[in-house]
């Protein structure tokens, strides 16, 4: 088994190799999946209690109504896991694990986080609320996490909630798809949260706060690039924007430079020009 400081090693080192092709592309780019550190672990919390943020309150109604079709459609007689991937603060899923801990269910709750904080937290807060839950919190990368699941025995419900497969674009969303299927067993359920099309002005509302959330989630992966890979990222020199296109359901989100600059990046040994 790997250590936890190796796992961080290859995590940084990911990291730093994806920051470089982004930066180095014509149309230069950042994955949204490195907004989850600790810190945007944190300001994710925010976001999802935004009025604006309409997606926790819809999940968390599917679950106040929907929680016992789902135990009954996963047909399991016997010990079941759910896997949920991305976890966060657990609090819509809160909902599902106690209903089904009242309707008998014999499970245990697996939530897998990249932040380590995070996982501490929602294990803390769980507890808590709900003594009588089996809570086994894996931190890393998801994939690694259920490679080493699938090899555990009892069957499992996934959950992929919060419309996160938006943070795939094409075609690493169906790669991931896949990779999810081929870390599933026979009996396995996935239970992924999609978002619909709907007026654009509520979309843009969610992922374009006024009161600048947002904003600071997206800054904040400048921050971890000052941090993890020494850049020398001037924050103020930064501004965020995004829009919402109906057509294609894409939310497309810029970091957009004020001034033009030229940024170094000590892990990299290179300097990135902005216009």
């Amino acid at each position: 088994m790997q250590e936890h400081g190796d796992t961080e090693d290859m995590l940084i080192k990911e990291f730093a190799r994806e920051v470089k092709e982004g930066l180095s592309a014509d149309r230069k780019k950042l994955s949204s999946l490195y907004f989850y550190d600790d810190e945007g672990s944190r300001i994710f919390q925010r976001i999802m209690a935004m009025p604006e943020y309409y997606l926790t309150n819809s999940e968390a109604e599917i679950f106040e109504k929907q929680s016992t079709e789902i135990y009954k459609a996963l047909n399991y007689a016997a010990h079941f896991k759910i896997i949920e991937l991305g976890a966060g603060d657990g609090e819509k899923t809160e909902i599902l694990l106690r209903q089904l801990i009242e309707l008998g269910a014999d499970f245990t709750y697996i939530p897998i986080d990249i932040s380590e904080e995070a996982n501490r937290i929602l294990v803390k807060r769980l507890t808590a609320s709900l003594p009588q839950l089996k809570v086994d919190a894996r931190t890393g990368d998801y994939f690694d996490v259920l490679r080493e699941l699938k090899v555990e025995g009892s069957p499992s419900l996934l959950l992929f909630l919060g419309s996160n497969i938006g943070n795939f674009p094409p075609p690493m969303n169906v790669e991931t798809m896949e990779m999810m299927s081929d870390n599933m067993q026979k009996d396995d359920h996935l239970l992924i949260g999609i978002d619909l099309k709907k007026d654009p002005n509520i979309i843009r509302a969610a992922y374009f706060d006024a009161g600048g959330v947002t904003k600071e989630f997206n800054i904040n992966l400048l921050k971890r690039i000052n941090r993890e890979l020494g850049g020398n990222f001037q924050l103020p020199q930064w501004d965020f924007y995004s829009f919402y296109e109906p057509k294609s359901g894409d939310v497309r989100s810029f970091l957009v430079s004020l001034a033009a600059q030229d940024v170094h990046i000590s892990a990299l040994d290179q300097t990135f020009s902005f216009e």
